[in-house]
């Protein structure tokens, strides 16, 4: 038993030493510490190797009363058209320019939203001269003619060999969708 534990403290105290040693001579990874380039640069040019010296700091200027905000009136929610420039001296006799004040008038309605419908394929029946779009969406598989309503909200309004152009029954939001194959 005695035997045992002797050679578990001397390898204990072999793989402290490894680490020891190995700790000394590792290489070592952090850079010395760079001066600043500026500094470098002036110590070369004064050939003054070692020597820095402080930048002058004019306490008094430091401490002399600065001026004051003007005051402006300004709110960052209105929108005021930009104020033209002051009348140029060079200019022979002629009056300020005149100001262009957007019209103002009731906010334009948001933007409708695209149709929600993609468009898989055509059937033809070239007999006859028709084009049926096929469309679909999340909730399922829809068909339609030039001129055709779908869904009671969008309205065919040309279809093509590769795309279809739709638009709300009312005529806005016109939108053209390119075939898709899924």
């Amino acid at each position: 038993m005695a035997s045992e534990r002797q050679r578990l403290l001397l390898l204990l105290a072999l793989v402290a030493a490894l680490l020891v040693v190995l700790y000394w001579f590792w290489p070592q990874t952090a850079a010395p510490p760079q001066t600043a380039s500026n500094v470098r640069g002036a110590s070369r040019a004064d050939g003054s190797a070692g020597q820095l010296t402080a930048p002058d700091v004019h306490l008094r200027a430091l401490e002399a009363e600065r001026p004051k905000p003007a005051a402006v009136e300004r709110n960052l929610f209105r929108f005021r058209p930009k104020q033209a420039p002051p009348p140029s001296l060079r200019g022979g006799g002629e009056g300020p320019a005149p100001v262009l004040v957007p019209p103002s008038g009731p906010p334009s309605p948001p933007p409708l939203p695209p149709i929600p419908l993609k468009f898989i394929g055509v059937v033809e029946r070239p007999e006859h001269a028709i084009k049926i779009a096929v469309l679909s969406d999340s909730r399922g598989t829809y068909y339609g003619r030039e001129g055709e309503t779908v869904l009671g909200q969008y309205k065919i309004l040309r279809i093509g060999v590769e795309s279809i152009e739709m638009s709300y029954l009312d005529g806005r939001g016109r939108q053209t969708m390119r075939l898709s194959g899924s």
